[in-house]
């Protein structure tokens, strides 16, 4: 169950070009029994090594808005080396409930239909040279702060905020805001994960990274089968059954922890 989860995380990715990171921490703490604190830290390296994965060939392919990378990237590591850090001082509970309610927000933007804005069309349909119309800078920044921030709380890469977020406030085209995302979302995981470890090591907490890079690597294949297949199927309908999904283990994270942090 905890490979099949692994593979779902980078299918996810591949398919909706979101949600793969959403998926981590349950798997991890459902299927694997990992502590919560600890799945969030090693969520963050996976979902890091996945992105940094994907990256790859956009960067060689130069589909990457480097503007984009400073302007938003750099304040998403600082808000998620933040984030992490105040993960020392809050409740897992209160981390799990937040993740949870992440979900639901996830869930009602997958369920919106996706060509509701044509710049958010297939990337298919969408010059990736298409320039990019500059947004204020301090937006730019405050957004990449808030995002990491979040990112490093509760272990959530945040491609469902970013890519949005790109296109519409940006000006950047599908092909040139999913190949940023992926490169602003390893930058954040790797500084929030950085971080997280030490707060880790201050609760006598390690990491497995046998089971990280296995995580990663499978998530990869699961990633690359994604993008293959991803034409060939309705992904209005999948981005629908996604969502559904996520109000489900939303509800269910919520019903097992805000007990708790009551």
């Amino acid at each position: 169950m905890a490979w099949l989860g692994a593979f779902a995380i980078g299918l996810s990715l591949g398919l909706l070009g979101s949600g793969g990171s959403i998926l981590t921490v349950p798997v991890l703490v459902f299927l694997v029994g990992v502590g919560e604190k600890q799945a969030i830290a090693e969520s963050l390296a996976i979902v890091g090594l996945i992105a940094a994965g994907g990256a790859l060939p956009r960067v060689l392919g130069k589909q990457v808005a480097w503007r984009s990378v400073v302007l938003f990237g750099v304040p998403g590591m600082l808000g998620a080396y933040g984030g992490a850090a105040a993960a020392a001082y809050v409740q897992a509970a209160f981390q799990l409930v937040l993740f949870a309610a992440i979900m639901l927000v996830a869930a009602v933007m997958m369920a919106r239909p996706a060509a509701s804005d044509p710049r958010l069309a297939s990337t298919a349909q969408t010059d990736p040279s298409t320039p990019e119309t500059p947004r204020a800078i301090w937006k730019i920044v405050l957004d990449g702060l808030l995002v990491g921030a979040v990112t490093g709380l509760v272990g959530v890469g945040g491609g469902f905020l970013i890519v949005p977020a790109l296109v519409l406030l940006g000006g950047l085209s599908m092909h040139l805001a999913i190949g940023t995302s992926l490169v602003i979302i390893a930058m954040k995981s790797a500084s929030g994960f950085l971080e997280y470890r030490s707060v880790l090591e201050s609760l006598g907490i390690g990491v497995e990274w046998p089971r990280i890079l296995l995580f990663a690597a499978v998530g990869f294949a699961g990633s690359l089968l994604g993008g293959r297949v991803a034409d060939r199927v309705p992904r209005q309908a999948l981005r629908r059954l996604f969502a559904l999904f996520l109000v489900v283990m939303g509800a269910f994270i919520v019903w097992q922890y805000l007990p708790d942090l009551l």
